[in-house]
């Protein structure tokens, strides 16, 4: 009867290509299908198993990493209301202007810097699309780079710690495993800096290639108006706009990696050292403060409504012997271990089009995490991998959540399909990020 597993995995993930709400589509058809399983195939499941399902629900709400959540949320959204994405922006396109193509490059780095302190994508890619998109086309640049640009750098948020997604993959590997090795949310973090750090370098490098075969498509800003910019204080300007948020990353990533805080503890400093940013940016205010726990709390519960229905969706898929249905059946048909994870980050790649990495995290990894452990794979260098790939969800056409925020604040006449092109370069160049730490391992045991 193990095929039920298979008939309910099809059906859930049928209905959330339709567009029905995840949380209660993973929840809800999960124990409608068990409820007609017990009536019909008893010996399968038995509705009993239910009363399993509340101290696993208990389990997920006394997590303490997953209390990182709303922390890092918080911080993130925080750090978008304190003006800083403006001003890191301003400042280094004055920096690298007199580079051919230095406008996108500073898009880059302020999309790292703000990666490594909010790691919120979609207020990142909004910010930058509505400060940076307009500037860029006055100065001439080609529509398509400006905006594969801005929407791939505002992405970096996924792989770059303190990432959310890291947190999320830690904890579903660990809850899947079945006291198998588990995977440190610290350890996730040092051990996806690097393979973050060489994509960014990646990008750069194809600005200035594509810079200077096709000068007319990023053209460097005027002497004289980087002049009039800089003046006597322009290094000042720069320790004030660039000192403070380094400092917030050092603190939350260096205690982190160097154990002095674990990563829930570092996103409580995260938290309090965005919301002390805001008040020296002179923006903080009860009002700011009230729109900040909102919309935290939003995306908190969707997160944690989404977790819960994929506890329950997994309960369900487990009992009706789903995991060791697919386990035997990989096992049996003679794949190798890599063979088996190239094939998981094909179906990953390809769900990105159409599902959200969230989706993605809670449906799938909980599915393979036993195969992969099966196999005796480091579910460390499997995280990573799994991280790289999910990033390009973001980016994927026709559902990428990346290509909507980038649209909603584009002016009228920068058409979708001038997007959907403008971010197939960065799409390969994540693609061969994955491709380099698959053959080449050893990149994120360096930066551990």
């Amino acid at each position: 009867m193990e095929y039920l597993a298979i008939v309910l995995f099809v059906i859930i993930f049928i209905l959330i290509l339709r567009g029905y709400p995840v949380a209660f589509t993973l929840g809800g058809i999960s124990v409608a299908f068990a409820f007609g399983v017990s009536i019909f195939a008893p010996e399968a499941f038995q509705m009993s198993t239910f009363y399993l399902l509340p101290a696993r629900i208990m389990g997920v709400v006394n997590n303490y990493v997953l209390m990182a959540v709303p922390l890092f949320i918080f911080m993130g959204i925080m750090l978008e209301k304190s003006g800083l994405a403006e001003s890191l922006l301003e400042t280094m396109a004055m920096m690298f202007g007199r580079v051919r193509g230095g406008l996108a490059i500073s898009v880059v780095i302020v999309g790292a810097l703000l990666a490594a302190s909010t790691g919120i994508v979609g207020a990142t890619v909004v910010t930058m699309g509505l400060i940076s998109l307009p500037t860029m086309l006055k100065r001439g640049y080609k529509t398509e780079l400006a905006t594969g640009v801005i929407a791939s750098s505002g992405t970096l948020g996924q792989i770059i710690p303190p990432s959310i997604v890291l947190v999320l993959l830690a904890d579903t590997i660990n809850s899947s495993s079945r006291g198998s090795a588990s995977v440190d949310v610290g350890a996730l973090f040092s051990a996806a800096l690097l393979p973050g750090l060489i994509l960014v370098g990646l990008y750069i490098l194809y600005i200035l290639i594509k810079s200077f075969i096709h000068k007319e498509d990023a053209p460097s800003i005027p002497a004289e108006e980087i002049a009039a910019f800089r003046g006597a204080d322009f290094t000042s300007k720069i320790l004030k706009v660039l000192f403070l948020p380094i400092l917030l990353i050092v603190l939350v990533l260096g205690s982190i990696f160097t154990g002095i805080a674990s990563p829930t503890e570092a996103s409580a400093i995260g938290a309090i050292g965005a919301t002390l940013l805001t008040v020296i940016q002179k923006k903080f205010s009860f009002k700011i403060l009230k729109e900040v726990a909102q919309e935290t709390t939003k995306l908190t519960s969707m997160v944690f409504f989404i977790l819960l229905g994929a506890t329950t969706f997994t309960l369900v898929f487990r009992t009706l012997g789903g995991d060791a249905y697919l386990q035997e059946l990989i096992m049996s048909s003679n794949l190798t271990p890599l063979m088996f994870l190239l094939l998981v980050m094909v179906v990953i790649f390809i769900a990105g089009f159409f599902i959200d990495f969230i989706e993605i995290v809670f449906i799938i990894v909980p599915v393979v995490t036993p195969i992969f452990n099966a196999f005796g794979m480091d579910m460390l260098w499997v995280g990573i991998l799994l991280a790289l790939n999910l990033q390009t969800s973001f980016l994927t056409p026709p559902f990428g959540f990346a290509l909507f925020y980038l649209k909603g604040v584009a002016p009228d006449h920068v058409k979708t399909s001038q997007i959907y092109r403008g971010i197939i370069p960065f799409i390969i160049i994540q693609l061969i990020i994955v491709g380099v730490v698959v053959f080449f391992p050893e990149i994120i045991f360096i930066s551990k």
